[in-house]
């Protein structure tokens, strides 16, 4: 058996889990490209991630906006300073040529690590629930500006940056404020990719590959929505946390190991 259909599975189950969070994906993506696919940390990985992280963003928020859990004035207003976020991310990781490997493992160690701790909050029901409220347009672009930017650099959909900001800044509750991210997501994630394939010099993956992955990704997001609109979140994040816990675990062991 080819041992990219391992990756496919994988993809699979990821978007399955991600889609009712209302986040891309990106922070498992990436990893089980890397230690499973056995790809390298380069824009080609980044391109993979971020449209498989667009195809959960598509998939999970088609069922979040039947549900009328997808703000579109709040989109209209974050999404302009998002995408100016992405463009100047995909730059970055474009300059850092050599050092993006360490650079990008030590940022995605750190951003898995703190999404643990907000994850295990959630758990244990210390996270106050965010209902309704003002709406703050210069804290939410800034936000989401440096969501886009994230989302370039990391290769995630950033909607760990996004929910957030929506609650506080947005003025939406949690449900809305996850189907509000997906929706921001499948604006700026597009503009992630476009910078990154244009910047990039590299060979690229097979072509089968490049398009068996987002259609299981796809499976996936829209199989994953509708569950999770039926599952206790507790479950979800339990799993969840689980998950971000190994790839954390697996990150430090890169990190530590270039520079011990």
């Amino acid at each position: 058996m080819d041992p990219f259909v391992l990756v496919l599975l994988l993809l699979l189950g990821t978007a399955v889990l991600f889609a009712p969070l209302g986040l891309g994906g990106g922070m498992l993506f990436v990893p089980i490209l890397l230690y499973v696919g056995g790809w390298e940390v380069a824009s080609s990985t980044f391109v993979m991630s971020l449209t498989l992280t667009l195809c959960v963003s598509i998939g999970s928020g088609w069922v979040h906006r039947k549900e009328g859990l997808m703000d579109g004035a709040l989109i209209r207003t974050a999404a302009p300073a998002a995408m100016i976020g992405a463009a100047l991310g995909a730059v970055v990781v474009s300059l850092l040529g050599e050092a993006l490997d360490p650079v990008f493992k030590g940022l995605a160690m750190l951003l898995v690590g703190w999404a643990c701790v907000k994850t295990w909050r959630k758990v244990r029901g210390t996270t106050p629930q965010h209902t309704a409220g003002e709406v703050r347009t210069t804290p939410l672009r800034v936000g989401a500006g440096f969501g886009g930017m994230a989302s370039a650099v990391l290769a995630i959909g950033a909607g760990a940056v996004y929910i957030p900001i929506l609650n506080q800044f947005g003025g939406v509750s949690d449900r809305r404020a996850i189907g509000t991210s997906l929706g921001l997501m499948v604006l700026v994630v597009p503009v992630a990719v476009v910078m990154h394939a244009s910047l990039f010099e590299g060979a690229w993956p097979p072509l089968w590959q490049m398009v068996s992955a987002p259609v299981a990704v796809v499976l996936g997001a829209v199989v994953g929505a509708k569950i999770g609109l039926k599952l206790p979140d507790a479950v979800i994040l339990r799993v969840f946390f689980g998950l971000l816990l190994i790839i954390f675990c697996r990150y430090a062991m890169d990190v530590f190991g270039t520079y011990v």
